[in-house]
């Protein structure tokens, strides 16, 4: 049976509702790639429908040099994951994606070198890393070597292996395939689980895989509604909001997040979030009831509209020069002294505190 050319699953013709239907018999891409590609319409969401082992299974069976592609603004989420966890015999290529959207006055440098001490951090080996900017709009741009070098890192690397793009829903994946192409061949779009198993390419001597991302289980993006979407991520380089703060503060990123901030002296807090998210700053007392009440209103978007289902992390360390990470939504860069830190988040999203990336 014929695969779709755009997310890898099984063509069918039989049922409307499973992955792979198509009316047409002589078809290349399944009717949900067809409106993605020419209507940005989901049609159906599979974000919950992708067996992970099992796309795992596959790769870890293949010879192959694993190009692990990760979201620059979301990295967090993207780098410790089952993904490593099973690919321990592998070499692995980091691909840090999305560059573009984090400000320009960070050299490639700095970025390099936080990524391999938070590989170092958390016992990662990695044979190389290559950092991409926009590879939607400019990957054949002359100022945009990005292709070039991830061309040369898989030349150097792969060693007459083949070649497997994997990472979590939204890295890139796909749009780097098919910048590296320089072709549209797989359906890309906003929507967390849009290739739904493994894509085979023929190369010059070997194959180049695409797969389908894995779910993050702590993400915003996994829960969130498909409207939001275009709210949580971000379109084009994020302009820093920055709350100059003293005593007890409160910080909404929309309804997804509130960050309480005791004893503030002299604090920055930078907010690296999509541009179109809502922040509110007010004062920790009567924050819960002002949660309460605005919730899915003045606070949006939301994943529950209830603030029972939000649960609190405690911060009690050194926060000046850190990051308070929310996977899927962006993260706040504290600098100054704070004696507590809460945060408040929904019961299903992680919260991470690292040191500080810009």
């Amino acid at each position: 049976m014929k695969k779709c050319t755009g997310c890898g699953s099984l063509l069918q013709s039989e049922d409307p509702k499973k992955i792979g239907y198509t009316p047409k018999s002589d078809a290349t891409l399944c009717q949900r790639c067809f409106r993605l590609t020419h209507y940005n319409d989901v049609m159906v969401s599979y974000r919950e429908g992708i067996d992970a082992l099992d796309i795992l299974d596959k790769v870890n069976a293949l010879d192959a040099l694993i190009c692990l592609v990760v979201d620059l603004f979301d990295f967090e989420a993207g780098l410790f994951s089952r993904i490593l966890a099973s690919s321990k015999n592998k070499d692995v290529l980091l691909i840090a994606t999305k560059r573009d959207l984090l400000p320009k006055t960070t050299g490639y440098d700095k970025f390099s070198k936080y990524i391999m001490k938070r590989c170092k951090q958390e016992n990662i080996s990695l044979k190389g890393i290559v950092i991409v900017e926009d590879l939607v709009h400019k990957a054949q741009s002359e100022n945009n070597p990005s292709v070039e070098n991830v061309w040369q890192a898989i030349e150097e690397l792969r060693l007459g292996r083949d070649v497997v793009m994997m990472g979590m829903a939204n890295a890139g994946k796909s749009t780097l395939v098919n910048a590296l192409l320089n072709e549209k061949k797989i359906t890309t779009s906003a929507h967390p689980g849009t290739t739904l198993d493994l894509i085979e390419i023929e190369m010059k001597g070997y194959k180049l895989y695409d797969t389908p991302g894995i779910k993050s289980e702590g993400s915003v993006l996994t829960y969130c509604k498909e409207c939001d979407l275009k709210t949580l991520i971000p379109q084009k380089t994020i302009k820093p909001t920055v709350f100059q703060l003293k005593g007890n503060q409160s910080l909404a990123i929309g309804g997804i997040a509130r960050i309480d901030l005791y004893d503030c002296e002299n604090v920055s807090a930078a907010f690296y979030v999509s541009n179109m998210m809502n922040l509110h700053r007010g004062k920790i007392e009567g924050a819960d009831e002002r949660w309460k009440q605005h919730l899915g209103k003045e606070f949006v978007p939301v994943l529950s509209d209830t603030w029972n289902d939000f649960v609190k992390t405690t911060y009690q360390g050194n926060l000046d020069g850190k990051d308070i990470v929310i996977p899927g939504c962006g993260f706040v860069c504290i600098q100054g002294k704070v004696k507590k830190c809460d945060v408040y988040v929904d019961k299903k999203v992680m919260v991470t505190f690292r040191e500080a990336m810009i």
